[in-house]
């Protein structure tokens, strides 16, 4: 990645580009930022040019009047300036506690629209985490662009400011000094400055930037530490207690943390750096010194300017070098920058279609697979072989098999997670593809075993929106057998799931859970509900609840039901059973169990003595 070779015009259009996209995650920024730097730069350098003024004055005529009016506008000049940067600043930090909340927001939002694909590929998850790796230890990525970014403007406005102060240092008058004297009382003594301030700064940050670069590259790997730190959050650390799991987590955390080399390499890297630095700059007041120390004995300057061009050359020094460093840095992080727009932009090869996926009041749709194969992306193995299968609104399907015999896929391919290797998916006898992808995929209400439910009210959870209808959401919380529950609690449907941000919130058993996630699949009313194992976490009465409302619930939709507890399948119109990819038998649950030599009869058999 760091051999990558760019040309400065390619990296400032990397640069810019990050900061279009922090310009849209928060507008309005920039603006404030750039008015927040101008005061920020006058703040310092209005009393020191006014002071050098009054300086002047008391060692020249000493006026008295303009002496109270010089110390008058120092005084209340500075005093405003203090209170509009405070106020300022003020705004700004509101805008910079959203930095990370807006940042991850703008990450989610971007792969909430990857292609499914890249959310089961391996090498994509481990970018991800190299990213994200490289971005919580050092920053780099795109916060280090907006970070950057402050530091550089406030960087140049002080050194406008510092330059224009310091003009009058470098002015030639008449019976100035000759020979060499000349050359240090003349521009070039500047254009030398500049140079030297700016080889200083561009090594300095030549040998840092060595180092950072070796350690992100040692860390990048360090995320087992961060995933058991998720585990432990996600699962409230049950199983890292009872399994002794958390004195792994605690090794692995300490060794990303206090990683010998990440500590180390800094440490020396800032040594370095600050090493040059000092030396830098004592050397620059020596000169400064010494040279408006010489202008002032020869009366080319006043004392008060004296002690003007001390700060101001000083400031313009350290200004200067904190430009070339930054700049340098936004050079050296467009490496992380664009394997996080690399990432980001993962293209979609998912065909999208043009046609309208037709609205019917009847909602008579049919589904059909069409000599369907399917094997996974970077994979040689047939997940799905030959697969035809037909099926109109109002069926209730059960799909059956063993594991790994291609039952998930088959509902991965049917909501268009994946496109078929081989044949076709037809909607309406035509195939899905040519139809606009939001409009297909939102015929499909789907509850799969692996829910997720969030730290919200039960109503949003349902509903998956900050607007629920009141009186939807108690329909489908009715349907499945908690409207009774969700009426006794104090705040009704409007109580949090969960007590991580609410006292009063509640926590449900898996099997509630469950029923939360059927009422969501429900809420959304559309044609087609296909549920995930959808008795898996209910006990057996809450399990008989739910077959004994299964026509309420199902209704007039088609209903898909992938489950390894046959006892469900009585309920269903037809059943597939499938074996390692293939759909091997098709029928009802009476005609299926009768043939004592399928497969279907020998699940059924194994499964019999628990019914029993």
């Amino acid at each position: 990645m760091q051999n990558e070779k760019r040309t400065l015009m390619e990296d400032l259009r990397l640069i810019w580009k990050g900061l279009r996209v922090w310009n849209q995650i928060l507008p309005g920024y920039f603006p404030l930022m750039i008015f927040w730097t101008v005061i920020a730069a006058l703040v310092p350098m209005f009393p020191l040019y006014l002071s050098a003024e009054m300086v002047n004055e008391l060692s020249d005529l000493c006026r008295p009047n303009r002496l109270i009016l010089l110390a008058g506008i120092t005084v209340g000049g500075s005093f405003l300036l203090n209170l509009l940067e405070r106020w300022v600043r003020g705004k700004l930090y509101t805008h910079k506690m959203m930095v990370y909340s807006k940042h991850e927001a703008y990450l989610f939002d971007a792969e909430n629209h990857f292609q499914y694909e890249h959310l089961e590929n391996a090498e994509i998850s481990l970018k991800r985490s190299q990213i994200l790796t490289v971005m919580n230890s050092s920053s780099y990525g795109l916060n280090r662009v907006l970070f950057n970014a402050d530091h550089m403007l406030e960087n140049v406005m002080h050194v406008i400011l510092t330059v224009a102060l310091t003009l009058s240092l470098f002015r030639i008058l008449p019976g100035d000094f000759e020979g060499v004297w000349y050359f240090i009382n003349s521009w070039w003594a500047v254009i030398a400055l500049v140079g030297v301030v700016g080889l200083n700064a561009w090594l300095s940050f030549k040998q840092s930037a060595k180092s950072a670069e070796k350690i992100n590259q040692s860390l990048s790997g360090l995320t087992f530490g961060n995933n058991l730190a998720y585990a432990y959050m996600k699962t409230k650390g049950t199983d890292m207690h009872l399994f002794g799991l958390n004195r792994i987590a605690i090794a692995e955390e300490r060794k990303y943390m206090l990683h010998p080399e990440w500590v180390s390499v800094y440490q020396k890297a800032g040594l370095e750096r600050v090493r040059g630095e000092k030396l830098l700059n004592a050397m620059v007041k020596i000169f400064v010194f010494l040279f408006t120390a010489a202008k002032a004995w020869m009366g080319a300057i006043g004392i008060g300017n004296f002690i003007l061009y001390q700060g101001t050359v000083q400031k313009f020094v350290q200004a200067f070098s904190e430009v070339v460093t930054t700049l340098q840095d936004l050079r050296y992080n467009n490496h992380y920058l664009k394997e996080t727009f690399d990432y980001l932009e993962l293209p979609n090869n998912m065909y999208q279609g043009t046609l309208a996926v037709e609205k019917r009041d009847d909602l008579d749709y049919e589904i059909e697979f069409r000599d369907v194969s399917f094997k996974y992306p970077r994979s040689e193995e047939w997940v799905l072989r030959h697969v035809n299968m037909k099926f109109k609104i109002g069926d209730k399907l059960a799909i059956v098999g063993e594991n790994g015999s291609g039952k998930t896929t088959f509902i991965k391919l049917l909501c268009r997670l994946y496109d078929p290797t081989e044949g076709k998916i037809l909607l309406n006898g035509i195939d899905i593809t040519r139809y606009r992808y939001g409009e297909y995929m939102s015929l499909f209400s789907v509850a799969f075993q692996d829910y997720s439910l969030f730290a919200f009210t039960v109503a949003q959870n349902v509903a998956a929106t900050e607007d629920p209808d009141e009186k939807r959401v108690l329909d489908a919380l009715n349907r499945v057998g908690l409207g009774d529950k969700i009426r006794g609690l104090p705040k009704g449907i409007h109580t949090n799931l969960g007590r991580e941000y609410e006292n009063d919130g509640v926590d449900f058993s898996g099997g509630e859970q469950q029923k939360v996630a059927l009422a969501r699949a429900l809420y959304k009313n559309a044609p087609f509900v296909v549920l995930d194992e959808p008795t898996a976490a209910l006990d057996p009465i809450a399990e008989a609840e739910v077959y004994t409302r299964f026509n309420d619930i199902a209704s007039d939709k088609t209903s898909i039901f992938i489950s390894h507890r046959l006892s469900s399948c009585k309920f269903c119109d037809e059943i597939a059973v499938f074996d390692h990819g293939t759909i091997v038998e098709h029928g009802n649950h009476e005609d299926l169990v009768a043939n004592t030599s399928g497969k279907y009869h020998a699940l059924w058999r194994a499964q019999a003595q628990y019914y029993n």
